[in-house]
């Protein structure tokens, strides 16, 4: 850390606050960094790099916030001065006045478990790497093939007006291969494989390289779209739904982690992402599912794009559960929004913040966001086990497309492939299926979770929120899981 610039951003904290700021922090970004690379049948299609740095500064001033930024650390001074001025202006409008608390000052540093840097790894490397899977989805009856990779580093400096300082290393890999066909009816068909963790080990360049976890599912995804461009649709009707982890993530990100954002929770989406069904009453009492139901935030895992030692308020990432048994407890939460939720509900429903304060870049302000939102194994087995004691259902795995009520109410997937589970046994692959439910009501149906064998973290790239739209990153772990009584397929 350059010990002048460190000096400069605490000089000026000290004198937004002694011109009556309540609250100051600072986000210093030096190094901002990604690149994608993808493979377009075979062919280089696209190569983005990007580099930022700059400065983000957060001023409290009579429960009103200001933000500022700028990449010029010529003009630091000036940026902490418009952060200040903003602040003093919303606070002559604020109809709610937040407050941050009072907390007590603490130092952290936190990086990525990474062997090799990717960022080391030259593009020609990087190509061969995904050159050598796409060769591998090559066949004369694959329509198109794609196989890309993200790499992402972060370096962050945090201070507030608490004396608080954390410095953060952060690394993210994430790859996709997908193979896409024409089925007898002139349908295009795709089947997909993204780069998952277990949820340890490291995130540097050898997780890419990790067969498990990615290039060895090239000639699973071809067998099984060469399978699907035989199969026949799924019929309509009430079945049980086994989700694989490649779809059991995203009914997870969109049905529990977003309605449990308190920010949402507290209406501010409601303009551009929607609202949240859960109430503040709802905590301690609301039955989001069945006994067999225990979601946690972040997990205590260090590999997962949702795993970052602090957040971007600079408190630590907590372990712990937001549904218990079923019950829903607790959310993702920032310190600004459990102050304001705990006055709303006139009880102290939150104690602390739950470290979800997150920001898309140094020149965005943090809102409440998703770390890790994990469904934790249960006793139910491997998937086997499950299929075994299933008597009518599904399989499926990974999305096709999502429609989500506008307070995640209700929902209805499509899917890339179903297995068909009949008497015990798996029967035939069908195409296109979908499930839909509402949102408590499936949850309850939950009757089976599968064991720790079956837990994988699914990786996000590109959830979205907020105004200006911020993209985030973040994991979800999630067992394989069972509901019964689900409304699939499409009524002709």
């Amino acid at each position: 850390m350059n010990e002048k610039r460190k000096k400069e951003i605490l000089d000026n904290i000290d004198r937004l606050i002694s011109r009556k700021a309540e609250y100051v922090d600072v986000r210093l970004v030096t190094e901002d960094n990604s690149e994608s690379v993808l493979l377009y049948d075979g062919n280089l299609e696209n190569n983005d790099t990007t580099f930022e740095n700059g400065l983000g500064v957060r001023t409290l001033y009579k429960g009103a916030w200001g933000f500022a930024a700028t990449s010029d650390f010529s003009k630091i001074a000036e940026c902490f001065e418009k952060s200040y001025l903003n602040a003093r202006s919303a606070s002559e409008l604020v109809n709610v006045p937040l407050s941050m608390g009072k907390h007590k000052a603490h130092k952290g540093y936190y990086e990525s478990p990474i062997k090799k840097d990717p960022f080391d790894v030259s593009l020609k490397d990087k190509i061969a790497l995904l050159k050598e899977i796409d060769d591998k989805l090559k066949a004369d009856w694959i329509f198109k093939r794609f196989v890309s990779a993200t790499f992402q580093k972060k370096n962050q400096f945090f201070f507030n007006s608490e004396g608080t300082f954390i410095e953060r290393k952060l690394t993210d890999i994430f790859g996709s291969m997908m193979v896409m066909g024409i089925d007898n009816e002139g349908q295009m068909l795709r089947r997909s494989h993204e780069l998952y963790t277990s949820g340890y080990g490291t995130r540097g360049w050898e997780m890419i390289t990790d067969p498990k976890l990615f290039s060895s599912h090239s000639k699973r995804i071809k067998e099984e779209l060469a399978a699907l461009l035989k199969a026949d649709s799924l019929e309509f009707g009430k079945r049980s739904v086994i989700l694989l982890p490649g779809q059991g993530w995203l009914q997870v990100h969109e049905t529990i982690g977003h309605p449990l954002e308190l920010d949402r929770i507290l209406g501010y989406e409601l303009s551009y992402a929607g609202g949240s069904f859960v109430t503040l009453d709802a905590f301690g009492k609301l039955r989001y599912g069945s006994k067999k139901l225990n979601v946690s935030a972040f997990g205590n895992f260090p590999n997962s794009p949702g795993s970052f030692g602090f957040d971007d308020e600079g408190s630590p990432e907590r372990d712990y559960l937001m549904i218990d048994k079923g019950i829903l407890v607790n959310c993702l939460t920032s310190r600004a929004m459990i102050n304001e939720a705990n006055e709303k509900a006139g009880r102290k429903i939150f104690k602390e913040s739950g470290g979800a304060a997150r920001s898309t870049a140094f020149y965005r302000a943090p809102i409440d966001r998703m770390t890790n939102v994990n469904i934790l194994p249960g006793n139910d087995g491997t998937l086997e086990d499950i299929v075994k004691n299933t008597e009518d259902g599904i399989i499926v795995d990974n999305p096709t497309s999502w429609s989500i009520g506008s307070n995640r109410e209700h929902f209805h997937f499509g899917c890339e492939i179903a297995w068909e589970v009949k008497k015990g046994k798996r029967t035939r692959i069908l195409k296109n299926p979908t499930y839909q439910g509402h949102t408590v009501e499936f949850y309850n149906s939950l009757s089976a979770v599968g064991d720790k064998s079956t837990w994988q973290v699914g990786q996000v790239e590109n959830c979205g929120k907020g105004e200006p739209n911020q993209v985030m990153e973040l994991g979800h772990g999630v067992p394989v899981l069972k509901f019964d009584n689900v409304l699939t397929g499409e009524r002709k």
